[in-house]
């Protein structure tokens, strides 16, 4: 009997493609999100064959949008949001400004009134959640410096949009499109006895403010003590349902009833539940599904794509694609650096803004709508995500490469030799110079500070071994510094960071992160530092573990292998502890048998 099913076609079509294109991607040295996108612009409805559900396809993005943006929520700390708003607020702002400008220009000079040159520069101003934060997550960077303020001033940029989606449609009249002014009450404008426009500004306001405080007051309360109830009942099957329900649950609730993005809502109910002890277990949790729904984002994005465009458009394009990709990272660069940042910071900050995606598809169907887009705006807008998120990728891996070299601190000329008066320092505050390598030799460098890196540096301290510690938690780090071991506040995997653990003279190499694969990289690494290196990985599989093998490692230590050992080594140490011993020979047995 035959079935519609749209929403399995739309997953297996989008899921299997993407791997496929990816596998290819990754086959000729692409960016993965390469092959996710050409995967959207198959199934798309601008290409023969089969055709997914478009809006299916938008909707599962967004559950990948969520989780994401949970997990993000998990490694950050209000602190961490508050430690950085001197630069995010000001910066995502006036970013923002600039980039609108430029939008507005650009739509003026095709022909297009203002109010559609200024939604349009809006569209290209914010920069897409999923794109930057998967940059971030690849490089280990989330919860660094360079990390925090990225993602902080992606909060600003969507509290902006936000408040733009509210007052669009109120003020949709004035800018040459059609009003509509259902979001706002007319009985409460009335009592008010302000317009339209400020009422909406002040609801706006009024229910984030809400959704916020609800979320620090009651919210790390409540959520972290359902999490703990749900982890005594002994029952992953219900903790990982638990976690995925408030994930979910809190960016659709914050959505419907306060009006803020899924993707907001979602980070809140993320850094409420970090300070609970069980927060990097509900990170992993989410993991699998977070990943396999930001793939679907992508193919989303590729489904929107009609490759007829570039013929028919080609310099619009390519100068939507210029206010992307230059024009927005070049004013970002600017305004860290006019803070006093380093240019390693600038430039991170710079790759990772020089994109855009959800909310700028949001906008610009809104301003379709309200008449105040003309429809080719929605095909330049996807035009130009497709390229600049292709293009991202790539930004970054030339920031990686040549970032160390351009903040190498320039040697001034001797003022003796040049007879004149010395030049000013450049940067003397924030000037950021190559970290010098540790002393240590013969050491031990251990990555990681978990619960099993922890009890590995205590044994190795205690035996009095030299050792270095790689920890990406700053705080960590630091800590570890004030308790006189030798700390790296950083992911192992940034570069100069293996370099600056002197792995090159170190005995051994430690890696006690759970993560295989980004195990197996830094010991490629570090193998290809010091040959005669002896590395030491975790796994929790025979598979990890041959894997772990192919890049270098010497010893492998699976944890169930080694929990299965210990815990035969403790029964039949209790065997030879409580057994009678009147039996002479029975005794020699148990002896013979017990470690």
């Amino acid at each position: 009997m035959p079935h519609a099913t749209p929403l399995i076609a739309t997953l297996v079509a989008g899921i299997c493609l993407a791997f496929v294109a990816g596998l290819v991607a990754h086959r000729f040295r692409l960016p993965p999100i390469a092959g996710y996108l050409l995967a959207g612009v198959i199934i798309g409805p601008f290409t023969p064959g089969f055709v997914a559900d478009q809006s299916l396809a938008n909707e599962l993005a967004e559950i990948g949008v969520i989780l994401l943006m949970f997990g993000v929520g998990l490694h950050f700390s209000l602190k961490d949001l508050l430690s950085v708003r001197a630069i995010a607020i000001p910066g995502a702002i006036g970013q923002i400004a600039v980039a609108t400008v430029f939008g507005l220009l650009l739509g003026l000079a095709m022909g297009w009134s203002a109010g559609s040159g200024l939604v349009f520069g809006l569209s290209l101003s914010v920069a897409s959640t999923v794109v930057l934060l998967r940059a971030l997550q690849e490089r280990r960077m989330v919860e660094t410096e360079k990390g925090r303020i990225a993602v902080g001033w992606l909060i600003v940029e969507d509290l902006v949009m936000v408040l733009a989606l509210v007052l669009l449609p109120p003020l949709a009249g004035m800018l040459g499109g059609t009003a509509q002014t259902a979001n706002v009450d007319p009985d409460l404008t009335r009592a008010l006895g302000l317009g339209e426009v400020w009422t909406a500004v002040g609801v706006t306001a009024l229910k984030v403010s809400a959704f916020i405080a609800l979320m620090l007051i009651v919210g790390r309360k409540v959520i972290p003590m359902i999490l703990h109830y749900v982890a005594h009942t002994g029952s992953r099957e219900l903790f990982r349902l638990s976690v995925l329900a408030i994930a979910l649950g809190v960016a659709y609730g914050s959505a419907k009833l306060f009006g803020v993005s899924f993707a907001l809502g979602a980070f809140f109910a993320g850094m409420v539940l970090a300070e609970s002890q069980l927060s990097q277990q509900a990170a992993r949790e989410t993991l699998p599904l977070r990943d396999a729904f930001a793939v679907l984002f992508f193919v989303s994005v590729g489904m929107l794509f009609d490759p007829v465009n570039l013929l028919e458009r080609p310099l619009a394009i390519f100068a939507t694609i210029f206010t992307i990709v230059f024009v927005k990272s070049a004013v970002a660069y600017l305004i860290v650096k006019t803070f006093g940042y380093p240019r390693t910071i600038a430039l991170t900050i710079a790759a990772s803004l020089a994109q855009i995606g959800e909310f700028s598809f949001i906008l610009v169907v809104l301003g379709v709508g309200l008449n105040l887009l003309p429809p080719v705006a929605q095909d330049l807008i996807v035009a130009g995500a497709l390229f600049s998120i292709l293009v991202n990728p790539l930004l970054f891996m030339a920031v990686d490469h040549y970032g160390a070299k351009l903040e190498a601190p320039a040697v001034a000329p001797d003022p003796a030799e040049s007879g004149d008066a010395a030049p000013q320092a450049e940067e003397p505050t924030f000037t950021e110079a190559a970290p010098e390598p540790t002393t240590l030799t013969d050491h031990a460098v251990v990555v990681g500070y978990g619960r099993v890196g922890k009890r590995i540096v205590e044994r190795l301290r205690a035996a009095g071994v030299p050792l270095l510690v790689i920890e990406e938690r700053a705080g960590v780090a630091e800590a570890l510094r004030e308790a006189g071991i030798e700390a790296i506040g950083e992911p192992a995997g940034s570069r100069g960071v293996l370099a600056q653990a002197n792995i090159a003279a170190a005995r051994w190499f430690v890696t006690a992160i759970p993560d295989a694969f980004a195990s197996g990289t830094l010991i490629e690494q570090a193998r290809g530092a010091n040959g005669a290196l002896s590395i030491v990985a975790r796994a929790t599989s025979q598979a990890e573990a041959d894997h772990l093998r192919q890049f270098g490692a010497n010893h492998i230590v699976i944890a169930k292998d080694q929990l299965a050992a210990a815990m035969a080594d403790t029964l039949l140490a209790g065997e030879a502890t409580h057994k009678p011993t009147a039996d002479a020979e029975r005794q020699g047995e148990l002896n013979l048998t017990a470690p």
